[in-house]
């Protein structure tokens, strides 16, 4: 007998009759001998509604109440889920994330788990039940809710797994796996049967959004076993595997995007060793992530510092930086909303450097300006207009052959 956790998204638990579906797939799992902890997020849209009532009644609603009301999303559908399960005869108890205690930090909306007490979920396992998380939500040292971030029932899912020792933590999604891009841009887009822990981290930091990025990092942290599957349809999924398990790695595995990006640039500031800290300490202390950097000096003793953000903390990095440029007599700020980063992700790169002379030819042939480039040894990533996003995809796709399997890929070159 195994221990699965198994989570189940938006879209899948996006209505009475998907709700019965999944009911029908845990019954089977546990019918097979096997115990199951499920992990569920909102119904599909249901967050966006609450959102938008806090909208309406204060755009500046405090953080701390904010998670407190999207917090309900959850909570909605596990009673409906444990309701469903109960109701075809499979035993199933609903626990909120204060249930079942995960201990979080206090950053509201982008809480970070600190630890999980395994006494609730253990006892209700013994006694024989399936046992429904509400995913995306925790509580603080002051006792009050707080949210993980959008996706954060991916990482309530892998965490709860490493915390239980499951056998497997599966995510359940509306598509059958991961994918070397995404097939709504591509069609030729093919289904990974397997891909690195490595690869999935960057491509998940980079814009994929099959995982949330925190999720990957605890499953290889805490060595989960992870496999994203179909909630609509049976199949093997994409096992994502530790990379000393794959013998020959190819050199490009996908191809990730981000059309959430922005561009802050702040001209003019002085040359000097602590200028940075000055510009990017505002924006950390605001709990803003920074991206790609580039900073250009002039030779006058002054130079021009870019950096992008998420395109929903745009405003307030540019409030903040209009501040600081008052501060260090900066010439200007500029910004740029209408950018997108594209990154090509692989362990099989490290050591091809025509990969990086292929990926720039194949760009510039098709006159789709790079702004800014970034890369590490399993990817490299560039800024572009939004305007060229699909077009890069697609064009790097065919150069890497990613429609064929990894013997057949080509070199770069």
């Amino acid at each position: 007998m195994a221990l699965y956790v198994q989570k189940y998204g938006g879209t899948s638990v996006g209505s009475l009759e998907r709700i019965a579906a999944v009911a029908e797939r845990v019954k089977l799992t546990r019918a097979q001998g096997h115990d199951v902890v499920v992990v569920v997020s909102a119904m599909s849209g249901e967050t966006n509604r609450l959102l938008g009532m806090a909208q309406q009644l204060d755009p500046d609603a405090t953080r701390r109440e904010v998670d407190v009301l999207i917090s309900t999303g959850e909570q909605v559908t596990i009673a409906l889920l444990a309701i469903a399960l109960n109701q075809c005869g499979c035993p199933a108890v609903s626990m909120t994330g204060d249930q079942v205690r995960i201990h979080t930090d206090s950053a509201h909306g982008k809480a970070r788990i600190t630890h999980i007490d395994t006494e609730p979920v253990r006892a209700q396992l013994a006694a024989g039940k399936v046992v429904v998380i509400a995913g995306f939500q925790g509580r603080d040292e002051h006792n009050a809710i707080t949210t993980l971030g959008r996706g954060g029932s991916d990482t309530t899912a892998v965490a709860v797994a490493a915390a239980i020792g499951a056998d497997e933590c599966q995510i359940f999604t509306d598509v059958d796996g991961v994918y070397t891009t995404d097939p709504r841009i591509e069609p030729k887009a093919r289904r990974l049967s397997t891909i690195t822990f490595e690869e999935m981290l960057e491509m998940a930091s980079l814009g994929a959004k099959v995982l949330q990025i925190r999720s990957v990092e605890f499953a290889g942290k805490y060595r989960v076993p992870l496999r994203v599957l179909s909630s609509f349809a049976d199949g093997e999924g994409t096992l994502i595997t530790y990379g000393g398990e794959r013998m020959e790695a190819p050199l490009v595995s996908g191809i990730a995007f981000n059309r959430n990006e922005a561009s802050l640039t702040i001209l003019g500031v002085p040359d000097r060793p602590t200028v940075a800290a000055q510009i990017l300490g505002p924006i950390s202390d605001a709990n803003i992530d920074v991206d790609m950097i580039v900073q250009n000096t002039l030779g006058d003793g002054s130079a021009d510092f870019t950096f992008t953000v998420n395109r929903d903390d745009f405003r307030r990095a540019r409030a903040l930086l209009e501040s600081t440029a008052t501060e260090l007599g900066a010439s200007c700020v500029q910004g740029n909303e209408s950018i997108a980063k594209v990154s090509i992700v692989g362990v099989g790169m490290w050591n091809h450097p025509g990969v990086a002379r292929t990926m720039f030819r194949v760009l510039g042939e098709h006159g789709i300006n790079m702004q800014l480039i970034s890369t590490s040894e399993i990817k490299i990533s560039v800024v572009v207009d939004e305007k060229y996003l699909e077009l890069a995809v697609r064009s790097l796709h065919d150069a890497f052959a990613l429609d064929r399997e990894p013997q057949e890929q080509p070199m770069g070159g």
